[in-house]
């Protein structure tokens, strides 16, 4: 099997080391397309952290989350992974057909770089706290709700500006879990709120 991946030697702890691993996805020369089994084989499968990360920063990303049907692919791998959770399984299982779906190198590189600066700013303030609300039934609430995120992210492709509220929902649960940031979370549960307002509103 050859060696260990990165992800799977050791977790990132913060928004910019998940940017890196994205960055280690694209260095098969062979291709000019960078695949979510790609970024998922740096990132590892065995924690649901990351796995939120992963939906979560593709969707925020400029560029390439405005990318029709991306929020609703980002959806289904958030709705598989959080359901297996609830589950208790111990190594989340994707089908290839999201595995394989990929986008371009130079998009990706971009929206990246883009992002460096934002991620560098929020990982400053990660740290442990409130830490009933990232473990234990705090984790089964951060599923609950991106169940309902991915859920609500289909209809969000029409409403503007709401799959990205999504995404940066996702990516602020898989920080506070990563962190054990309870704060985060906090945050997180009334930033969904608040786009599961806002999607109602601009459908009806």
């Amino acid at each position: 099997m050859g060696q260990p991946n990165a992800g799977q030697l050791h977790e990132p702890h913060n928004l910019e080391q998940m940017l890196d691993r994205f960055k280690q996805a694209e260095r098969d020369e062979k291709t000019d397309q960078v695949s979510l089994g790609d970024v998922l084989h740096e990132v590892g499968r065995r924690s649901f952290a990351p796995l939120l990360l992963v939906p979560g920063i593709i969707t925020l990303l400029p560029v390439v989350g405005d990318i029709p049907g991306v929020p609703t692919l980002m959806a289904l791998l958030v709705l598989l992974v959080a359901v297996q959770l609830l589950f208790r399984a111990q190594h989340f299982w994707i089908p290839n057909f999201l595995l394989e779906r990929s986008v371009s190198k130079g998009k990706l590189d971009k929206a990246v770089s883009w992002s460096r600066r934002p991620a560098r700013f929020l990982d400053k303030f990660l740290k442990p706290r409130l830490a009933f609300l990232t473990h234990g039934s705090g984790i089964v609430a951060v599923a609950l709700a991106c169940i309902v995120i991915a859920l609500a992210m289909p209809p969000m492709e029409v409403v503007p500006f709401t799959a990205n509220g999504a995404g940066l929902a996702l990516t602020l649960f898989g920080l506070s879990l990563m962190a054990h940031d309870g704060l985060l979370a906090a945050v997180a549960f009334a930033l969904t709120l608040a786009t599961l307002i806002f999607v109602y509103l601009g459908i009806f």
